[in-house]
């Protein structure tokens, strides 16, 4: 039985696909704003999201951010915005296909088929724990002694592309592409900069680091 997690907050909408997906064997969660998005599709795993963007607290597309951070869940987006410009945004931000309102409820079924055809299931743990400090994927945030670091966002952009490779080396050309863009993957000196920052933040022992390693002249690798 495949699992949806609906997020919406046009309550007769939410009972309508609740039901309506329901009836046709799907085990169905519900959300009605960004965050309790985040939470319930860290805490139930569902095999496909569906996403209005128009949310109270974290916006949709955030919301998708948020996701791509640890899950490769697939993200339906069902929008009453048409214009190309939000399609683009949400896709960019990691959507697997856009519905506009009002849609056919047979051409959602079939989107949703095709999403859970597509899936390749590559999620980590939203949450890393290590002695020294806890990374939360879901909620976007990093506590050290059970307070808030505060990251730029290229900061947690990098932090949260290593722990999703925990123990993995990642190239420099890759880190570079994934955050700052194809136009920059020679421009390694960012990272150096970026990565002593981090260390600074989160390490016990900047100048000795155990999480946050440098893999000289290769790229870098995150152990918890």
């Amino acid at each position: 039985m495949s699992r949806i997690l609906v997020v919406d907050d046009d309550q007769p909408l939410l009972r309508a696909l609740s039901i309506s997906l329901g009836a046709r064997g799907y085990q169905i969660d519900v959300a009605r704003s960004g965050e309790e998005a985040l939470d319930a599709a860290a805490h139930h795993h569902p095999d496909v999201i569906l996403l209005d963007l128009g949310l109270p607290g974290i916006d949709g597309v955030d919301v998708i951010r948020g996701l791509r951070g640890w899950s490769q869940v697939p993200v339906i987006v069902l929008s009453a915005r048409h214009q190309g410009a939000s399609k683009v945004e949400a896709l960019d931000a990691g959507a697997d296909d856009y519905v506009t309102k009002p849609f056919a409820m047979d051409e959602l079924l079939a989107r949703i088929r095709a999403a859970l055809r597509r899936a390749v299931g590559n999620e980590v743990e939203p949450r890393v724990e290590t002695a020294d400090f806890t990374i939360d994927l879901a909620a976007m945030r990093v506590s050290r002694d059970g307070e808030t670091v505060h990251l730029t966002p290229k900061e947690w952009d990098v932090v949260a592309l290593l722990v999703r490779h925990s123990g993995r080396l990642v190239s420099h050309r890759q880190i570079l592409q994934e955050v700052w863009g194809p136009e920059y993957v020679k421009e390694t000196e960012y990272l150096r900069v970026l990565l002593a920052r981090v260390r600074r933040k989160l390490e016990r022992d900047p100048a000795h680091p155990v999480h946050f390693l440098t893999e000289p002249g290769l790229g870098y690798r995150f152990e918890p």
